[in-house]
């Protein structure tokens, strides 16, 4: 278990998918992720896992708040989860050239504002969190960040979430949607590492797909292991060096906003 936020308690049923799909229950891959939680004697403490319960409520109702607060905006609000150095702030720095929406960016990072620097420079508004130790952003560090941001100005919020693909699947934050990003460079096996995550996403983006032809990866395995995880998830390949990839994206999240 994670000591900072009690993150490995999965079965709190805090998943906003809107879809309706949870087609992973029941599955082997699920029962087995179940069978070794256990194996945690953490997670056998009554106490532990009543407090992490209350802590993730308590999260919850600031969620649904922080959601309700992008509702009367008209904002669709989009969580970005990955790996550090997968190419979330890559994205958004090629969304702003070829997306028809404008946009705002809370940023998650331990420490430093470089990330939302980098997109203040390309004009992009954003507020910076900085964390300390805690590897995850929650919803009231995103409610506190709501303040700084004119919302009436833009289509779409990102949250770009603090690197790590553990702790952050496991704390709604308000978001409508999930992107879970996963590079060529990390290795053919995070999605089956980290299936958690996985099942999180409404959008699952490969990126650094440039850097394919270096490494032994194979695409369509991974494919298949997301949409094992959750049929309906949604998949684009994409390399910030290929525009038609990045246009694919804001394609995406144009008819999202269209849904809503």
């Amino acid at each position: 278990m994670c000591k900072d936020c009690g993150c490995s308690i999965v079965e709190h049923s805090h998943s906003h998918d809107h879809s309706g799909d949870h087609h992973h229950e029941g599955s082997h891959e699920h029962q087995s992720a179940h069978a070794h939680l256990y194996d945690n004697p953490q997670l056998n403490d009554p106490k532990t896992i009543s407090v992490i319960t209350k802590i993730l409520d308590k999260n919850d109702q600031e969620a649904g708040h922080n959601r309700e607060h992008f509702n009367s905006h008209g904002v669709l609000c989009i969580n970005l989860m990955s790996s550090p150095g997968s190419g979330k702030t890559a994205l958004l720095e090629a969304l702003v050239d070829v997306g028809e929406f404008k946009f705002a960016v809370i940023e998650g990072d331990l420490e430093t504002s470089r990330d939302a620097d980098r997109l203040k420079a390309k004009g992009i508004e954003a507020h910076q969190i900085q964390t300390g130790s805690a590897c995850h952003l929650d919803a009231f560090m995103v409610h506190k960040a709501l303040h700084h941001m004119d919302l009436d100005s833009v289509d779409v919020c990102f949250i770009e979430n603090v690197g790590n693909l553990v702790c952050p699947a496991s704390y709604d934050v308000g978001s409508h949607l999930n992107v879970v990003l996963v590079s060529i460079p990390e290795g053919e096996d995070k999605i089956a590492k980290y299936p958690v995550m996985f099942r999180q996403a409404d959008l699952i983006l490969f990126t650094k797909t440039d850097l394919l032809p270096y490494f032994e990866y194979d695409m369509q395995k991974e494919k298949e292991m997301a949409r094992a995880l959750k049929p309906s998830v949604d998949i684009l390949e994409v390399s910030i060096k290929d525009e038609e990839s990045i246009k694919k994206v804001a394609s995406w999240i144009k008819f999202k906003m269209g849904m809503r």
